[in-house]
């Protein structure tokens, strides 16, 4: 048996429209956005092992593709700040969601309008790529690369 697809990655919030904004910026569409409540929630609490559980969450899409972003901001229980909230890119576990772009600076500069910061700087890598990293909101890391040639 093998992997179909990569579906989606998880990042929990606490400003669920300001991380949806960066994305919808970066070129993400928003396929949906709801509650977790009734019969899904409870359906929900049994797959993600938590009792109790509110949330709203959003999906987006990069569009045209098949995979996604799926921003998740808690009521209850309420979210854990992993230590430290702006974690280097070093730190164990995941860091980073890198997206290939037409424009890096373009890109740069539209996230910037929605507070990202460059995490070090733009730099080229032979005849290959633009690479930088950015910061969004709540620490998120994401990677852009512009293919060259």
């Amino acid at each position: 048996m093998t992997i179909q697809r990569m579906d989606n990655v998880l990042i929990v919030v606490e400003d669920l429209d300001a991380a949806i904004a960066f994305f919808v910026e970066l070129g993400m569409e928003l396929e949906g956005r709801a509650a977790i409540q009734g019969r899904w929630a409870e359906q929900a609490q049994r797959v993600v092992g938590l009792d109790g559980v509110r949330q709203e969450a959003a999906m987006l899409r990069i569009p045209g593709g098949v995979g996604g972003i799926e921003l998740a901001m808690f009521h209850t229980p309420k979210a854990i700040t992993a230590e430290p909230k702006q974690a280097p890119v070093n730190t164990l576990g995941i860091r980073r969601v890198m997206f290939v772009v037409d424009d890096i600076e373009d890109v740069v500069a539209r996230l910037r309008s929605h507070g990202a910061e460059l995490v070090g700087t733009l730099e080229q890598y032979e005849d290959s790529y633009r690479l930088c990293y950015v910061r969004g909101p709540e620490g998120i890391l994401v990677g852009l690369a512009q293919q060259l040639g």
